[in-house]
Parts: structure tokens; C-alpha cells; sequence
């Protein structure tokens, strides 16, 4: 068990840590929320069946550890947005795609406000699809859900982005491009 856990945290350690900082947005709580999502990994592997890859399986108990924190914390939202420096770059990609090397600092910044105003649950989505890059059937399968509401909570949590950001001032360019093509 030892070295199946061992794997498992350095496989998929950099990816779990990375969603759960897009979802809470504070590197501190994120990182206590991974030290939570390996707990319950450990105390339930034995329960683990296969029928999932263990990266969704890990993006599940990572989902629920995430809205489980949100749960307990009043305000959640607004301690999110109150928290989150975007001067400091808390959010760094250790290698960026070429594309996201091109994108300027603001457009990224912009985006990422933008997110805010997504619902929780196209927040969720849109990590997984487009930060994790899993498929719709691997996203489906993380959140417990149908192929057909990941689709549409995806378009709809698209449709927000785009509108603020256009609202924002920020214009079509390589993003826009890559969620065309993604889709």
C-alpha cells in the first residue's frame, strides 16, 4: 500500500494541488486541502474498484474536498475574491503551454477574475476541461455526473467567461481561439 500511495501522490501531486488552488484560491488552504484529499485517499484505497483511472478518481475525492471546505466556510465567496492576490501570481503553471506563454499577463489575470463569476459547479467544469485537460467523459466521471451536463454546464460556463470578459474590455484573441477549438 505503501508504494501504491507513494506513486499515486507524485503521479498526480502537481495536478490535485493545481485544481484545488483554482477552486479555493488560496495557496495555504490548498495545500491543506491536498494533505485532506490523500487522508481520505488512504482511508479508502482498499474501496478503490478500477472502474475509474485514478487520476478521476483523485479528481472526485479532490471535488469533494473542495465544496466540503466551501461548506464550512461563511461567505465563501467573497473570502475568495478578498483573498486572492493577482499581483502576487499565486498561479503559476510550472511548464506553460506555448500558447499561454503568448497570452499577455493581463488577458490570463482577466480570465481568471473572470472565473469568479462563474457558478461553483461551472468553475469545476472548466478546470477540469481546460486546466487539467481531462476529456468530458474523465470530467464526467470525476464530478459524478452525465456526459450531457458536463457538456452544458461547460457551454454555459464558457458563455459567463466570455461575456465578462468581453464586459471586462478584454477582446478576442489566442484564448477565445483555444476554447473555439476545445470545445
Amino acid at each position: 500500500m505503501n508504494a501504491v500511495f507513494q506513486k499515486l501522490y507524485e503521479k498526480y501531486h502537481h495536478d490535485v494541488f493545481s485544481f484545488l488552488l483554482y477552486m479555493v484560491k488560496n495557496r495555504e488552504q490548498a495545500e491543506d486541502l491536498v494533505q485532506e484529499v490523500y487522508i481520505r485517499v488512504l482511508k479508502s484505497y482498499d474501496r478503490f474498484e478500477g472502474k475509474s483511472s485514478e487520476k478521476t478518481w483523485l479528481f472526485s475525492i479532490a471535488r469533494h474536498v473542495a465544496i466540503d471546505s466551501f461548506r464550512k466556510q461563511k461567505g465563501w465567496k467573497q473570502r475568495i475574491i478578498d483573498s486572492f492576490d493577482w499581483s502576487k501570481q499565486q498561479v503559476q503553471d510550472v511548464a506553460p503551454l506555448p500558447e499561454e506563454i503568448t497570452i499577455q499577463n493581463e488577458q490570463i489575470q482577466m480570465m481568471y477574475t473572470c472565473l469568479d463569476k462563474c457558478s461553483v459547479d461551472q468553475r469545476l467544469v472548466l478546470v477540469l476541461r481546460y486546466i487539467q485537460s481531462l476529456s468530458i467523459a474523465e470530467t464526467a466521471e470525476a464530478l459524478g455526473w452525465t456526459e450531457s451536463k458536463v457538456k452544458t454546464t461547460q457551454h454555459r460556463g464558457l458563455k459567463v467567461l466570455k461575456a465578462h470578459m468581453e464586459e471586462s474590455g478584454v477582446k478576442e484573441g489566442p484564448l477565445d481561439e483555444k476554447i473555439r477549438v476545445e470545445r
